[in-house]
């Protein structure tokens, strides 16, 4: 009896502990199910043409660019702005070359940026508000600061981030995206980053979780015991 009596209370606790997360990890999924992960991702919202290169612009060679900037890790040549240019990686950072005339630019300024982002905007809102971070916020903490944020007033209140070093859009964010990153928190209960699925909190739930299972099968064998006896 004392074994009963011990599985009840076990299997009470664990499932006070356990019920409350297992909830949200039921509703957490059905959100991620049901929408997809597509426009999530907001790949509906932005599209960025990219023109062909006009090759008779381009007057800096790949070898001038490695003298330029030493400990240059890669580069691509692209379209931007009415102009040919070379996008650098180098030791220092990213940044911008004039594929004509050699020149580094100068990061993108407030209506470079809102240029950028009206020209990849998809939606039918209009401009309501632009910023450069230099702090940023959850939404966009993985990529690299600064960033323009470009808001716009549609029904979805999205936002296009876009690099001044680069010129791309570099993340799309929407209401829809922000309800799914906040129920992935709490899916995977890392609080703090929300993207740590293998922290010490959750394979606690998880292991309480187990150990609620199995004091529940270890609960229903003393009862169909109890009645065989009976």
């Amino acid at each position: 009896m004392k074994q009963a009596f011990w599985s009840r209370r076990l299997h009470k606790w664990l499932g006070l502990l356990v019920g409350i997360q297992a909830l949200f990890w039921m509703a957490s999924g059905v959100y991620m199910a049901a929408i997809s992960i597509d426009i999530i991702h907001g790949d509906h919202l932005s599209h960025v043409e990219r023109p062909a290169v006009a090759a008779k612009a381009v007057a800096l060679q790949p070898s001038q660019l490695a003298s330029q900037f030493p400990g240059m890790t890669g580069f691509r040549l692209k379209h931007l702005l009415e102009r040919e240019v070379y996008e650098v990686k180098y030791a220092g950072g990213v940044g911008l070359v004039d594929a004509g005339s050699g020149k580094q630019l100068d990061p993108l300024d407030q209506s470079q940026a809102l240029k950028l982002a009206q020209q990849a905007y998809m939606g039918d809102g209009s401009v309501s508000g632009i910023q450069l971070l230099r702090q940023l916020p959850k939404e966009v903490a993985t990529r690299r600061a600064p960033l323009w944020r470009v808001d716009f007033d549609d029904s979805n209140g999205s936002s296009l981030y876009v690099s001044p070093s680069t010129g791309e859009v570099v993340a799309q964010r929407h209401s829809l995206w922000r309800a799914y990153d906040f129920l992935w928190m709490l899916h995977i209960m890392d609080y703090d980053k929300r993207s740590n699925v293998n922290n010490t909190l959750l394979r606690s739930v998880s292991i309480a979780g187990t150990l609620f299972a199995l004091s529940g099968i270890w609960l229903l064998w003393f009862t169909v015991r109890r009645r065989a006896a009976k």
